[in-house]
C-alpha cells in the first residue's frame, strides 16, 4: 500500500515538473517574441580607412546604455543587403536625366549577387485642381537586374520635391514586411538628392523615427543644387524659382517659432534679402537632417558637386554596404516604455588605430 502510495506520489510529482517546465519553456518563447531583436549593421576600418574583413562574432561586444548584451545575431560582410534606391529628379537634375539613369544602374551593377534593390522616384499627380509630385515605389525589391535597369527607363523629371514622403513610403511599403532571416540588420536606403523637401504632407521629424525604429542604414549623395537654385530665385516674382507655401511656413517653423515678426505666406510678399534666407536655411536644414540619418544608422553622406560626381560616389556606397558586419541582441532591459536606448559596440582582438561606425541607439517600443 506504502509502495503504491509513494509510486502515484512519484507519477504526480513528475508530471507536475513536466507541467512547470512546458509552462516555463512556454513564458521563455513568449518573452522572446515580445522582445524586439535590435539589429546593429557595423563597418569596421583601420587607421588608414580600409575596411577590415572576415571578423567574427566573438571580436565584438554590444552595449546598451552602458550594460553588456548578449549577440543573439550576427552576419558578416558577405550576406546580402535590401537596398531603397530613391532618386530625386527635380530642380536643377532636370537637365541631367540621362546622367542619373546612367549612375544608378552603375550603382545596381556593382551591388553583389542577392542584394535586392527597389527603385522610389517621384511623379506628378493631381490634387484637386492642382498637379503637385508625389513619391512612388516604382517595383517591389528584386535582384532581377535587366528588370531594375527597365525599371529606371521609367523615370521621369518632376517639378517638386516629396522627400519626406518618399522616406516614410520606404518604410512603410518597401520595408513594410519583417525581413527574412538572411537580410536581418542589413537594410539600406540610398538617396540621390540635395534633401530639400518641397511637397511632402509628412515632415521630417515622422520619416526619423520610423527610421530610427526600422533600423534602416541611410546613404545620401547629396547634389549640390544651391547656387542653381539662387540663381533663378531673384527679381520679378512671377518669373522666377519659387518656394513652395509649405517651405516658407518650415522656415518660420524652424528657424522663428517664437518670433512675433509678420509671417509671409506667399512668395511674392518676399523680398530678395528674404528669398535668400530661405534658402540659405533650408539647405542648412537639409544638411542637419541627411547628417543626422546617417550618423543615427551608421551610414554616410557623400557630398558631390553636380551630378558628374554622382558614379563615383555611387560605387563608394556600394563598397560601403559590402563591407558591412550585422549584430542582433535582445535587450536586457525589457521595459517597453519609449526610452531612447544608446548603442556602442567594442572590439576585441583587432588592430590598434581600427574605428567603428555603427547603429548609435533606438527607441524602445511602447505597449
Amino acid at each position: 500500500m506504502r509502495f503504491k502510495l509513494f509510486f502515484v506520489l512519484l507519477i504526480i510529482s513528475g508530471f507536475s515538473n513536466f507541467i512547470f517546465a512546458q509552462d516555463k519553456k512556454e513564458d521563455d518563447e513568449v518573452l522572446r517574441v515580445d522582445t524586439q531583436l535590435v539589429d546593429v549593421p557595423v563597418v569596421i576600418t583601420d587607421k588608414t580607412g580600409k575596411p577590415i574583413l572576415n571578423l567574427k562574432q566573438n571580436n565584438f561586444v554590444i552595449y546598451e546604455d552602458g550594460k553588456r548584451q548578449e549577440t543573439a545575431d550576427f552576419a558578416a560582410t558577405n550576406v546580402p543587403f535590401e537596398v531603397a534606391l530613391l532618386l530625386d529628379t527635380s530642380g536643377s537634375t532636370r537637365s541631367d536625366l540621362s546622367l542619373i539613369q546612367r549612375a544608378a544602374e552603375n550603382f545596381i551593377n556593382s551591388l553583389r549577387v542577392g542584394d535586392k534593390v527597389s527603385i522610389i522616384a517621384f511623379k506628378s499627380s493631381r490634387i484637386g485642381n492642382k498637379s503637385t509630385a508625389t513619391s512612388e515605389v516604382l517595383n517591389a525589391l528584386t535582384d532581377d537586374r535587366t528588370k531594375l535597369k527597365s525599371v529606371l527607363a521609367e523615370v521621369k523629371t518632376r517639378n517638386g520635391t516629396p522627400y519626406y514622403d518618399g522616406l516614410l513610403q520606404i518604410d512603410e511599403t518597401v520595408f513594410k514586411d519583417a525581413p527574412k532571416d538572411d537580410f536581418r540588420g542589413r537594410r539600406a536606403l540610398v538617396a540621390l538628392t540635395d534633401g530639400v523637401d518641397s511637397t511632402s504632407a509628412a515632415d521630417f521629424a515622422e520619416a526619423r523615427e520610423q527610421f530610427n525604429q526600422a533600423g534602416i542604414v541611410s546613404y545620401f549623395i547629396q547634389v549640390d543644387t544651391r547656387e542653381f537654385f539662387e540663381e533663378n530665385l531673384l527679381g520679378d516674382c512671377e518669373g522666377a524659382m519659387r518656394f513652395s507655401a509649405a517651405q516658407i511656413k518650415r522656415y518660420y517653423r524652424t528657424f522663428y517659432p517664437k518670433s512675433k515678426i509678420e509671417k509671409v505666406s506667399g512668395f511674392c510678399q518676399l523680398g530678395d534679402f528674404e528669398r535668400l534666407d530661405i534658402s540659405k536655411s533650408l539647405y542648412q536644414l537639409a544638411d542637419v537632417e541627411m547628417q543626422t540619418l546617417a550618423n543615427a544608422s551608421g551610414g554616410k553622406v557623400f557630398a558631390v558637386a553636380d551630378l558628374s560626381e554622382a558614379r563615383a560616389a555611387f560605387q563608394k556606397v556600394a563598397q560601403d554596404i559590402g563591407t558591412k558586419y550585422s549584430l542582433g541582441y535582445y535587450p536586457s532591459n525589457e521595459k517597453r516604455d519609449g526610452t531612447y536606448r544608446k548603442i556602442k559596440i567594442e572590439l576585441k582582438g583587432i588592430p590598434v588605430g581600427a574605428t567603428v561606425r555603427a547603429r548609435e541607439g533606438y527607441t524602445a517600443p511602447t505597449n
